[in-house]
């Protein structure tokens, strides 16, 4: 139900199409082209001018008129191209014994270019990747078997030919080339769609400009220096000198670069002093000005040997001298102070056994507590 739905309204907005391209503009599309001289492509093509003058007459009789008109003279036609949607003009010569350009006109509106298709991806052994469909560079432009008009135009033409051949015209975007191609719609070959691919279709879907060149294959050069003895663009610090068989392990300084961009770390910095002050002498008569003591600034000491490293490992040596933290040998620690007795208590196993010892040193008092103790333990 819902598909015959969108097949009416693709329908109506096909003829709503057809009615708004009467006023849209036209010109004469190349069907056919026989002289190679003509630089003018079947189908992408539409001559929209002649002779600085818009072609608004479908008349072809006036077209060949004037084409005949100017035999043995030059004629210059604007051409509008589906490749990028560009106008361009060329001029071409007419032979004055056969007054003709070799080719086969139709009047058609420039909205056909838009009724194309855009092989945006293609599934892996589905009818399009069978018939030989490219994702992103191929566009299907149209078809033998019958008009394609509007977006519903190639599924309608698609749903007539399901388990048929159906041929298609193919134009590839990164080739320039446009092919014919036959493919077999179906619904059983084990995947989503009939065609096996993401197509698109829109104003973001046009047909682009052609590439200047084609990509190239596989394994081929994409920039190539046509110089024979070109210099190379990279260098080893290690490797030699241009031009020089010696070996140096300073590079060379590139070209336009200031030299002190590339100085090697292992090489000393010179000191950069401060310009010497110019002094004015004083007016006669006046007192002389206090000489102040200048500071000297001191170039920092050349580096020698490993260069930067052995001038960190240097620091890293002082730094270490100047630290605070115990040296392995100390010296004999000093006696300890006198004074009072450590508080606490006395100790957690009780007296020590034999009685109350006495201390090295005498205390007045103490031995009278000790007496009056001795009394009391024989009382």
């Amino acid at each position: 139900m819902f598909g015959a739905l969108n097949r009416i309204i693709g329908r109506l907005d096909a003829g709503n199409e057809e009615r708004n391209s009467s006023s849209n503009a036209a010109g004469f599309q190349v069907l056919r082209n026989v002289n190679p001289e003509v630089p003018l492509e079947p189908w992408f093509d539409f001559v929209i001018g002649i002779n600085g003058r818009t072609i608004d007459n479908p008349d072809p009789n006036l077209f060949a008129t004037e084409v005949r008109n100017c035999a043995g003279s030059t004629i210059s036609l604007g051409v509008y191209s589906a490749k990028g949607q560009k106008i361009r003009e060329i001029f071409l010569p007419i032979p004055a014994e056969k007054p003709t350009l070799g080719l086969s006109l139709q009047w058609t509106p420039l909205s056909v270019v838009e009724d194309v298709w855009h092989i945006l991806d293609v599934i892996p052994n589905s009818p399009a990747d069978v018939a030989g469909l490219l994702p992103y560079g191929d566009y299907i432009i149209g078809s033998p078997e019958g008009l394609v008009r509007g977006e519903s135009g190639l599924v309608e033409l698609v749903e007539d030919h399901l388990d048929r051949p159906l041929r298609l015209y193919v134009y590839n975007h990164e080739y320039n080339v446009t092919r014919p191609l036959t493919i077999t719609p179906s619904r059983s070959w084990g995947g989503e769609g009939a065609l096996g691919c993401v197509l698109g279709f829109g104003a973001l879907h046009r047909i682009p400009a052609p590439l200047e060149e084609p990509p190239h294959a596989p394994g081929e050069t994409l920039f190539a220096s046509s110089a024979p003895h070109s210099q190379p663009t990279s260098f080893d610090e290690n490797g030699p000198l241009p031009g020089s068989d010696i070996a140096s392990p300073v590079p060379a300084p590139l070209a336009g670069a200031s030299p002190s961009l590339f100085i090697p770390a292992n090489l000393s910095l010179p000191s950069k002093s401060p310009p010497p002050v110019m002094h004015t002498p004083p007016p006669a008569g006046s007192a002389p000005p206090k000489v102040r003591k200048a500071k000297t600034h001191h170039a920092p000491p050349p580096m020698v040997g490993g260069g930067l490293n052995d001038y960190f490992a240097e620091g890293e040596a002082k730094s270490r001298e100047e630290d605070y933290a115990p040296k392995s040998k100390s010296p004999v620690p000093p006696p300890p102070k006198i004074g009072r007795p450590p508080m606490g208590g006395p100790p957690r196993g009780g007296p020590p056994k034999g009685g109350i010892q006495k201390s090295g040193t005498p205390v007045q008092g103490q031995e009278e507590d000790g007496d009056a103790g001795g009394q009391v333990e024989g009382a």
